[in-house]
């Protein structure tokens, strides 16, 4: 596996181009990390309109974007740790199953009882920690995490609008009611600190899970 680190201070948007640049030539399993200012990113099949809190998202400064993946709406800020991983393989089924194993594994080996579900969400205890979606183009499969660390609850309440419908399907009657933040449950220090922290464990744990022999290399770009 290859870890890539990007310069601080990028946008969403920079940032989800730099997926799609690395599945064009990827070679072999990438991971970078990242944390972005506060941002709405909503599905590909989804509408803002019927998703966002637009005019607090605008009143707040919270960008609005969306990405090229499915699944749902959710809420960014730098206590939030977004994980992409990038596969040569065009098998997305076996490769979001593949990151949902060592992801949450990574998540153990930190001291955190997750477990990944069927909606391709990532829980500790009855609550989400983490979403996840996948896309696949010709030459490989992105699947990226949005992983709640130390994000502000509030804003993510007031920014996102799911129906009660939605909310109903997870029994629960708020956001608020589904989510948790990891450093309620294990405190790991700052944003910082945790990345760090994240990025050995999932190291570890993609060696455990996907392979054998493991050579991992960072490489700064």
């Amino acid at each position: 596996m290859r870890i890539v680190h990007y310069p601080e201070g990028l946008s969403l948007a920079d940032y989800l181009a730099k997926e799609q640049e690395i599945v064009q030539c990827v070679a072999e399993p990438t991971i970078f990390t990242w944390v972005v200012p506060p941002t709405v990113i909503y599905g590909r099949h989804q509408s803002a309109e019927a998703e966002v809190n637009e005019e607090f998202c605008h009143e707040r400064g919270i960008a609005i974007v969306q990405r090229k993946s499915g699944g749902g709406c959710v809420y960014a800020d730098r206590g939030n740790l977004m994980v992409s991983f990038i596969s040569p393989s065009t098998h997305s089924l076996e490769v979001f199953d593949e990151f949902l194993t060592f992801l949450s594994g990574a998540l153990r080996r930190l001291g955190y009882d997750a477990v990944m579900t069927h909606h391709n969400d990532v829980l500790v205890g009855d609550r989400k920690v983490s979403g996840t979606a996948c896309y696949t183009v010709n030459t490989g499969t992105i699947v990226h995490a949005c992983m709640l660390y130390d994000v502000d609850l509030d804003v993510l309440e007031a920014a996102i609008t799911p129906s009660a419908d939605k909310l109903a399907k997870h029994g629960v009657a708020s956001v608020r009611q589904r989510v948790r933040n990891l450093r309620e449950i294990h405190d790991h220090g700052n944003m910082e600190s945790f990345r760090r922290q994240m990025e050995t464990a999932i190291s570890e744990s993609y060696y455990q899970v996907c392979t054998d022999e493991f050579y991992p290399h960072t490489v700064c770009v």
